[in-house]
């Protein structure tokens, strides 16, 4: 089996033609399974409804997304304890060329994986991390989504992998702070968090959402704007989110030491209580 599935059956291909391989004319969610079931399913809706408006394709029938996303689940080979789906959704096969009109219907194909869990000495003591020398361009007209083009988070991570770190923190055009290369990043400052703003570039990760939310529901406000190289390097403490791991410290980057704080730890505390039990530690 391919691990790969269109409509509830097992599929090994696509079409040479659809513009996701043409043209990288789609998106994309990547989400945690957990005891079977698609965690934060909910917000991964939310922000493909958002891309699909964006981009001009239909969105899916969302009854029938969770139900194809659950047949890939029962079908795959892989454990339904800890594991991960990708949906992946385009605008399918049309004439050559860039335009296509708009709406276009959706072509979708689900795809489940393993996934290893993360050690727990990370969510202790934290991981290492780089600078990424590459830059997010800005002003993106896809900015906050999860667009099949990630062009730039594959030169950011092909960074990580040669200076073997576990992930690549990335600055805009601008020298500002944006996010990882798969990740969102929340720092302290002055007993505040904060989180970059994404209105220029970057993903919207929907364990960034979900904490903000989940931090709100405990009366703790997230500052939401743009964050300089500077005051990157002077913060306190940092963490990052992603729909994967939850939230992990970071101990250090690119020469900065780092020791897991309060904050940090009240908030992967919030989201164990929320679910999110790989920071219950």
């Amino acid at each position: 089996m391919s691990g790969w599935y269109r409509n509830g059956t097992s599929v090994d291909s696509i079409p040479i033609d659809d513009r996701a391989v043409q043209y990288g004319d789609g998106l994309f969610e990547t989400i945690a399974i957990r005891a079977g079931k698609p965690r934060l399913f909910d917000l991964h809706l939310e922000r493909l409804e958002r891309g699909c408006v964006v981009l001009g394709i239909e969105m899916p029938d969302a009854s029938k997304l969770e139900n194809d996303l659950a047949s890939a689940i029962e079908q795959s080979q892989e454990t339904p304890a800890h594991s991960v789906a990708k949906i992946v959704v385009s605008s399918g096969v049309s004439q050559r060329g860039y335009g296509r009109k708009k709406p276009s219907p959706a072509s979708v194909v689900i795809g489940v994986f393993p996934s290893r869990p993360v050690a727990a000495e990370s969510y202790r003591e934290g991981v290492n991390t780089i600078l990424c020398t590459t830059r997010l361009a800005v002003y993106s007209a896809t900015a906050g989504l999860k667009s099949l083009n990630r062009i730039e988070q594959v030169l950011g991570r092909s960074e990580c992998l040669t200076g073997d770190a576990f992930e690549g923190l990335m600055l805009d055009a601008e020298e500002r702070l944006i996010c990882g290369t798969m990740s969102n990043v929340f720092i302290a400052v002055d007993k505040t968090i904060v989180t970059p703003s994404l209105d220029r570039c970057g993903v919207e990760g929907v364990m960034r959402s979900f904490a903000i939310q989940s931090l709100a529901a405990e009366g703790i406000e997230v500052s939401v704007r743009d964050v300089a190289l500077d005051e990157f390097r002077d913060c306190e403490e940092v963490f990052l989110t992603n729909s994967q791991f939850g939230a992990l410290p970071i101990r250090q980057c690119d020469g900065k030491t780092l020791v897991p704080g309060r904050l940090t730890r009240e908030v992967t505390a919030i989201l164990a209580r929320n679910g999110i039990t790989e920071c219950a530690l």
